[in-house]
């Protein structure tokens, strides 16, 4: 075969054949197929789309280009959960250790917050001396002592994924239904966990915008999983407004051990929640309520194992910024709109986020909200506060938040938090 044949098969809308997706991804995984000629490959599924099978087959022969973890060792099941990205979205910080507390193992690979959207790794790098990099064997014996695991995934793990991401996120294929399920699932699959709960983001923070996309995404990934005898469900949540009150590293670190000490916005503590039962319904754990662990302290013992056993000290003070600036409301009434783009955006050029991979983020450059969609605010009163170390950084997060709020005699109508629920 050679790269050529597939790229026109699938430019000119034919189905790419089982042998010629193995073909081709191990060959871009060993170096023999070029960067463009994967990159033309990638524009043709965009605009051509993948059948199921095909679909199947590019995440199987991904998955096959790396190791495969093994947790049937561990003695009790294990369950893990995948989001699609958004703007103060740091449940899992609080979700793993709950789930841990209520019975199963929660091996949770995670990843980095690119563009507007957050992500967890550097969310928990504003803990002194916690450790997203850990081998197999060590997140093994953090399973063991903290019952739950959130670390970066090793190299081995599809590393045809690895490269393949890379190249879409520069050559605009990102928006790919079927190449973004395969590049989750082909990691969450590879990753050897029993049980799988998607968190399939909907609304202008997420990059799924419309209900209708989401679902389409959240089906073919379910799909995924299944086939691949892993027990798998989704969730469509809403993303058209921030996520609890916080929305940068630091920040969203001390929202989560708020939650996990009994307290916390009320969306975030009942989408921790709703997520935490889901992942024990699927694991097959029961008997002990995700409400009873926050409220009985052991979610919160389950934290701070887990980060002493990652190396990171609980107590310690989180980093804060040098400067911040108050977005007053400029009227009284309702909080009509709150975007939650515009706040990730802004959170973004604050210094939270990252615009290329290798960019370093400010662990406590951020966003806090002082007031949700609903609320009745008057003239004057923060809806705001920025948070930076670099104070010349205001002037083009203010830009981003231009349009992105609004003050009128009630609010816009907005997505529930859990729109549809997506099985098998």
């Amino acid at each position: 075969m050679d790269a050529i044949e597939v790229i026109r098969a699938k430019r000119d809308g034919s189905e790419l054949t089982t042998a010629q997706i193995d073909w081709v991804i191990a060959a871009y995984t060993r170096g023999d197929v070029a960067d463009e000629q994967m990159s033309a490959l990638a524009m043709a599924i965009l605009l051509n789309g993948m059948n199921r099978r095909e679909i199947a087959d590019w995440t199987q022969a991904m998955i096959r280009s790396g190791e495969r973890m093994d947790w049937s060792g561990l003695d009790r099941p294990t369950a893990d959960k995948h989001s699609t990205g958004g703007v103060g979205d740091k449940i899992t910080l609080p979700l793993a250790p709950l789930v841990a507390a209520c019975g199963a193992y929660v091996p949770q690979l995670s990843g980095r917050g690119l563009g507007h959207t957050g992500g967890t790794l550097d969310k928990l790098e504003s803990i002194p001396g916690w450790r997203e990099s850990l081998s197999n064997e060590q997140m093994l014996h953090v399973l063991r002592a903290a019952g739950a695991v959130i670390c970066a995934a090793g190299s081995g793990l599809a590393p045809a994924d690895r490269k393949l991401y890379a190249l879409r996120d520069v050559t605009g294929t990102v928006e790919s239904i079927p190449l973004i399920a395969s590049s989750i699932m082909s990691k969450k699959i590879a990753e050897g966990t029993g049980s799988l709960v998607l968190d399939v983001k909907v609304g202008s923070g997420a990059f799924m915008k419309t209900p209708e996309s989401a679902r389409e995404l959240a089906e073919t990934m379910v799909a995924l999983g299944t086939d691949a005898g892993v027990r798998t469900v989704a969730l469509l949540t809403a993303m058209d407004r921030p996520l609890g009150l916080a929305v940068g590293n630091a920040l969203e670190v001390e929202e989560s051990v708020e939650v996990l000490a009994g307290g916390g916005p009320a969306d975030v503590v009942e989408l921790t929640v709703r997520l935490a039962r889901e992942m024990l319904e699927a694991a097959g754990v029961s008997g002990k309520d995700p409400e009873d662990a926050l409220r009985d302290g052991s979610a919160m013992d389950a934290w701070r194992r887990m980060i002493t056993a990652q190396g990171g000290d609980p107590d310690a003070t989180l980093p804060r910024a040098a400067e911040t600036m108050t977005v007053a409301a400029p009227a009284s009434g309702v909080l009509a709109a709150l975007d939650a783009y515009a706040v990730g955006l802004a959170a973004w050029r604050l210094g939270a986020g990252r615009a290329r991979k290798e960019d370093p983020v400010s662990p406590g450059a951020a966003v806090t909200l002082h007031a949700k969609p609903g609320d009745a605010v008057r003239e004057g009163q923060p809806l705001l506060t920025l948070h930076t170390d670099e104070p010349e950084r205001f002037e083009r997060a203010l830009e981003a938040l231009e349009g992105g709020y609004a003050v009128g005699a009630s609010a816009q109508e907005l997505l529930p938090l859990v729109i549809d629920r997506v099985t098998p």
